[in-house]
């Protein structure tokens, strides 16, 4: 288990808030990760690894005609994806992962393309970090190498987007926890 992981599921546990997560090229490496933290149960709702193109559409709701453009590996389906494991699992936050771990290019995309997603409640606070991101990556490296790469940044962008929300409360806490700094 990741630190990242440990620290997502703690900051999920003191907002009560809850996760859901979209998975391509990952094959559930990012559902194994969260759920390796004790005490994952009480916001982690589930998973969906929608490896082949057409369970994207059947399964998270992501666009057909998107995907028939633009193929899996394209930072709108990355979006939709995100959006729609949120939608169906009842989560406030969704994440997913999509992209080419190789050997061979899909889509006319090379290996190492990944695209990693996060869709959240907009907070009504000015400056919120909530909503959706993507980001777009060009790893390098192994098949393993990319495919655990792709599970380390999309729970860093996740992480940043709830640390960016933090309330009052939950920095006292962080404060009290790091020695008072």
């Amino acid at each position: 288990m990741s630190s990242v992981a440990t620290e997502l599921v703690r900051l999920l546990t003191v907002r009560d808030q809850t996760l859901a997560v979209a998975e391509s090229l990952t094959g559930g490496l990012v559902a194994a990760e969260i759920t390796s933290v004790p005490g994952a149960s009480k916001v982690f709702r589930g998973s969906v690894t929608a490896y082949a193109t057409d369970l994207k559409y059947e399964l998270l709701g992501v666009d057909a005609a998107l995907l028939a453009r633009s193929g899996a590996v394209d930072p709108q389906v990355a979006a939709q994806m995100a959006a729609g494991v949120r939608k169906n699992l009842g989560a406030d936050w969704g994440i997913a992962t999509t992209g080419v771990a190789g050997p061979d290019p899909q889509d006319g995309k090379p290996v190492g393309t990944v695209f990693v997603a996060v869709d959240g409640p907009l907070a009504g606070l000015p400056g919120s970090a909530g909503g959706g991101k993507v980001e777009a990556l060009r790893l390098n490296g192994s098949r393993a190498e990319i495919r655990m790469e792709s599970v380390r940044s999309v729970l860093a962008v996740l992480l940043e987007r709830l640390a960016g929300e933090q309330t009052g409360n939950e920095r006292a806490q962080d404060t009290e926890r790091n020695g008072g700094f």
